[in-house]
């Protein structure tokens, strides 16, 4: 038997996750200049300043590994977040403490829950350590924390929530939030992906944080955020993740040295406390969406209400949209791999991309009538 004929086969049938062409490649491929992606979720005003300013005046440090602990950002953000900070643990992106927690918390045959049309990377991520993942329709494009609740079985180690969802923009509320709680075991490890939680408007959002203790008793709960779209940072990579102590301390057994680079944790630590990017991002995302809410209803399109910086549009055939938009210009991501086959997710930009884009959809819109 040869090494590969040895790869189990949980692995063979992993589908990769497949992402987007550069920008610089798409223009290339088309012959077009000036184009807008509005693809991946990213903060249309670039990278917080702070964080620019921060790592060009140390950046003649770079021959020097990363401190392998995110010190001084781990002592910044526990004050911010009022935990302490053997709570707290840093990954490259949100993706890495989503395969930390799995690769210590999960063994070959157990089972995880997962929202049908929840974000691809967990299933892979399950898959890839030999799990099994139980998949859960969502209701109203929402998590339905009823049906996941009941599809809990003794072999389930890991349940995921995202609140809001990618790649629908909803959330659930704290109520259901809190009934759905009352019914989980504490054996059991609630993963709550929070990644575009600053979004959120609505007052009955839940933080999943504040429940990490809840009426009296601890609970097995592991919050995941990213520096990546309120502060701007995806291009370093860099994501956390609050949880109880004793469950941050096995993963951290588990987790690499110097897995967060030293750029990133520079950036990271000055995007903390720049509130004027915090402010005009959400600002910018606030308008940018009510905008795009009135034209893309005005376009009669069916949208989903989202409560993030992208939006969920049904426009016909997703692909054959996508594709027309990309020889426009105008990239954004077609929702065929989330079974979404007629729609397009949409990201919140600059009242310029925006405007640009709503052009180019009606151009397309009146082609397909």
């Amino acid at each position: 038997m040869s090494l590969l004929d040895r790869v189990p086969e949980y692995i063979r049938s992993l589908v990769p996750y497949e992402p987007g062409k550069p920008i610089e490649e798409v223009e290339r491929e088309y012959g077009i200049e000036g184009s807008i992606k509005l693809a991946s979720n990213e903060n249309p005003l670039g990278p917080s300043p702070k964080a620019v300013k921060a790592v060009a005046e140390r950046v003649s440090d770079l021959h020097l590994y990363p401190d392998g602990d995110s010190f001084y950002l781990k002592r910044a953000l526990a004050a911010k977040l009022g935990v302490s900070q053997d709570r707290l643990i840093f990954g490259n992106g949100s993706n890495e403490l989503i395969e930390l927690a799995v690769r210590t918390f999960m063994r070959p045959g157990d089972e995880a829950i997962v929202a049908h049309r929840a974000f691809v990377i967990y299933r892979l991520v399950v898959q890839a350590a030999g799990g099994a993942s139980k998949i859960v329709p969502l209701k109203d494009f929402t998590h339905d924390l009823e049906a996941m609740a009941q599809a809990i079985t003794p072999k389930t180690r890991v349940v995921f929530l995202a609140n809001p969802n990618n790649p629908t923009g909803t959330i659930y509320r704290r109520r259901e939030f809190e009934r759905f709680l009352e019914r989980i075991s504490a054996e059991i490890l609630l993963i709550v992906d929070e990644a575009y939680f600053e979004y959120v408007g609505d007052a009955d959002y839940p933080n999943s944080i504040a429940y990490q203790v809840y009426q009296g008793e601890g609970r097995t709960i592991l919050t995941l955020r990213t520096f990546s779209k309120l502060y701007g940072l995806a291009g370093l990579r860099i994501g956390y993740a609050v949880g109880p102590k004793e469950i941050v301390g096995l993963m951290q057994r588990v987790r690499q040295p110097f897995n967060v680079n030293a750029a990133a944790q520079w950036a990271a630590l000055a995007a903390l406390d720049d509130a004027e990017h915090i402010r005009r991002t959400l600002e910018v995302n606030r308008e940018g969406m009510e905008y795009l809410e009135r034209e893309v209803d005005k376009l009669g399109l069916k949208r989903v209400a989202s409560q993030a910086n992208f939006i969920l549009l049904r426009v016909g055939d997703g692909r054959a949209v996508f594709e027309k938009l990309l020889r426009r210009g105008v990239i954004v991501r077609p929702m065929g791999a989330y079974d979404l086959p007629d729609y397009i997710r949409v990201t919140v930009g600059t009242m310029m991309e925006n405007s640009r884009f709503i052009e180019e959809l009606k151009t397309v819109v009146k082609e397909n009538e």
